[in-house]
């Protein structure tokens, strides 16, 4: 999982690592971007949560557009946005996002899916992990899980100081 803010168009604007670190972390949630049937596109927003090391996972119903999108192609985009605040009197918006660029994989391990709902419920339901853990199991054969093997992952800040 390498960090480079090379490609960035607005140099002035890049986030450190430290920071983008914490917005994978901490991030409610993030946007899916496939490539999807005749070329077109295809991208939705979606719970996700990171292992902490290479790989980010989400997930979904055993079928439907986004598994058939990443049969199509694993190749795939995922964003996620930090803190927002919207400058009406300066028209513009401070915020912080980063983006990763990644290879996409179905059908894991029943113990990978498994690990992988243990860390969503962590992340989302942390209070009732026990009772999470018991409807993971009742359900898992009604999820697919889907692992995100981040390849490269960039930050963008915008900083706004207001003058009163």
């Amino acid at each position: 999982m390498k960090y480079t803010n090379e490609t960035v168009r607005r140099q002035d604007r890049l986030l450190d690592e430290e920071s983008a670190t914490q917005i994978l972390r901490n991030g409610e949630y993030g946007f899916l971007a496939m490539q999807a049937e005749n070329y077109g596109g295809y991208g939705l927003p979606i719970s996700y949560v990171w292992n902490e090391r290479n790989s980010i996972y989400l997930h979904c119903s055993p079928t439907g557009r986004k598994l058939h999108c990443i049969e199509l192609c694993n190749k795939v985009t995922f964003s996620v946005v930090g803190k927002t605040k919207v400058i009406p009197e300066k028209f513009t918006t401070a915020y912080e996002s980063i983006i990763l660029e990644c290879n996409a994989s179905i059908n894991l391990p029943k113990e990978e899916k498994m690990k992988a709902l243990e860390l969503l419920i962590e992340k989302y339901s942390p209070d009732h992990k026990e009772i999470g853990l018991a409807y993971a199991e009742n359900s898992f054969d009604r999820t697919e899980i889907i692992r995100l093997d981040v390849l490269n992952w960039s930050g963008k800040c915008k900083k706004i100081i207001i003058n009163y």
